[in-house]
């Protein structure tokens, strides 16, 4: 889940994170990598400020001159967004709808049409090409042994709502084939992945349970460690990897059809998931660590390696702290020194009277964006190490907030990453692997070898 301030290294990151997008109007998702903990997300100001001397890690297109883009390739960009399906391994619109809910507990927002708040309606999706968004069931850490089922079970529910209240616009998609024909029939496909293992609620029955459901993915953990799997920003390591229980829930992912989904699992869980796992599994939002070293939250070189080995995907984050090493020092020292002023008051990131001066540092601390052509460069390093095939886009939309690069503000602009990758003469085939067909290849092994998975003894 957002912006400047969000899922990062400690507890209070992420408080941090809600504090702050609460205080700025913004969704109050989860993250952002200079915080982590218990929302999903920040927002700082919108203003950008000028980029500082590059970093040994920044790439090159960050302060390069952009000349203006080739008319003919913004034209072909536009079709090709449109010829192809478009999948996005996590959107974070069920969360930011549950938290803006009316006092009678409807929801505050029409998606079927355009919506002034947010990254995702189904009007900007289709100008953007986005036919295959994996909504994103995100239960908060907090709520591990908490009733994070019941969470997850309500925004389930309001997904399907939506399919059944708008068919001509939305349909539900458990399966590739299902991604296939509704994209045939015009149709923008709702897949579903849920962020965080809490739900399972250490009961193997939930995994089906959710599964019969349509999640069709599961990120192990989100900011803290959970009773499955350590996370990358929890500093305990209570397992020192993957649980007991944990090795478990893998191997019912496997036989029941679910993905494996690595992003926010520390290192150690990540290596035994490799060593466990039957199947290919993907990371759906996270970038490459080669661009910001010691942010763990991403993936290194070596991991990216057995990641592909395993003929799994890595979808890149857009978030401005995941891409740019710069942003996300900035985001660190932001947080840190809010965490200080707080203090020195007595107060904590959720206190009513934290809220003025949330706002007002906010107000006064203009952050760092990073461009589009960053988030391409993420794809061209994961290309040249080690292939095509294990890269797509995993956005993470309505969850990263104010924190999202030059164009790409919304789900409204894949056509202008799309156009990056054509200027780097990408072919038309690899495009498509990166728009969805590497994700897809992968949905469709975990699901084939769910077909022929002996049952448990």
């Amino acid at each position: 889940m957002v912006g400047a301030l969000c899922r990062g290294w400690s507890s209070g990151l992420v408080s941090l994170a809600t504090a702050l997008v609460a205080t700025a109007g913004c969704n109050t998702r989860h993250e952002s990598p200079a915080t982590a903990a218990s929302a999903h997300s920040v927002a700082l100001p919108t203003s950008a400020v000028p980029n500082p001397a590059p970093s040994p890690q920044a790439a090159p297109s960050a302060n390069a001159a952009r000349a203006e883009p080739s008319p003919a390739l913004v034209a072909k960009a536009k079709d090709l967004t449109h010829k192809f399906i478009v999948l996005d391994g996590h959107v974070d619109l069920p969360w930011r709808l549950d938290e803006s809910r009316d006092q009678d507990g409807s929801i505050s927002e029409d998606v079927s049409h355009r919506t002034p708040k947010g990254d995702f309606d189904w009007e900007r999706a289709r100008e953007g090409g986005l036919s295959a968004p994996f909504m994103s069931i995100y239960v908060p850490s907090k709520y591990e042994n908490a009733g994070a089922k019941k969470i997850a079970d309500r925004l389930i529910d309001m997904v399907t709502g939506f399919a059944q209240k708008w068919p001509d616009k939305f349909a539900l998609a458990k399966s590739p084939s299902e991604v296939r024909t509704n994209f045939a029939a015009g149709k923008v496909s709702l897949a579903m992945g849920m962020e965080n293992g809490s739900p399972i609620e250490h009961d193997l029955a939930n995994v089906r349970h959710f599964h019969e459901r349509g999640i069709r993915y599961i990120t192990l953990t989100h900011s803290k460690d959970n009773h499955i799997s350590d996370s990358s920003y929890d500093e305990k390591h209570t397992h020192k990897g993957l649980s007991d229980f944990g090795k478990q829930v893998v191997a019912e992912m496997n036989r029941l059809g679910i993905m494996v989904d690595v992003a926010h699992v520390a290192d150690d869980t990540f290596w035994q998931v490799m060593d466990l796992s039957k199947v290919p599994v993907i990371a759906s939002h996270s970038s490459c660590r080669h661009f910001t070293p010691g942010f763990q939250r991403n993936v290194s070189d070596d991991m990216l390696q057995a990641l592909a080995k395993h003929k799994g995907v890595i979808q890149i984050n857009f978030g401005s702290g995941f891409i740019d090493a710069q942003a996300q020092k900035q985001q660190d020292e932001m947080r840190k020194e809010v965490e200080t002023i707080l203090k020195s008051k007595g107060l904590d990131f959720g206190d009513a009277k934290a809220k003025p001066i949330l706002a007002e540092f906010r107000a006064s601390h203009p952050h760092r964006f990073a461009t589009v052509e960053q988030v391409a460069d993420h794809i061209d390093h994961v290309r040249k190490l080690v292939g095509i095939d294990h890269v797509g886009l995993g956005s993470d939309f309505d969850g990263v907030g104010d924190s999202l690069p030059s164009g790409l503000k919304d789900v409204s602009q894949y056509p202008n990453l799309v156009r990056v990758l054509l200027e780097r003469r990408y072919s038309e085939q690899d495009i498509e692997k990166v728009c969805s067909g590497n994700v897809l290849r992968v949905w469709q092994a975990v699901e084939d070898f769910a077909r022929t998975a002996a049952p448990p003894k």
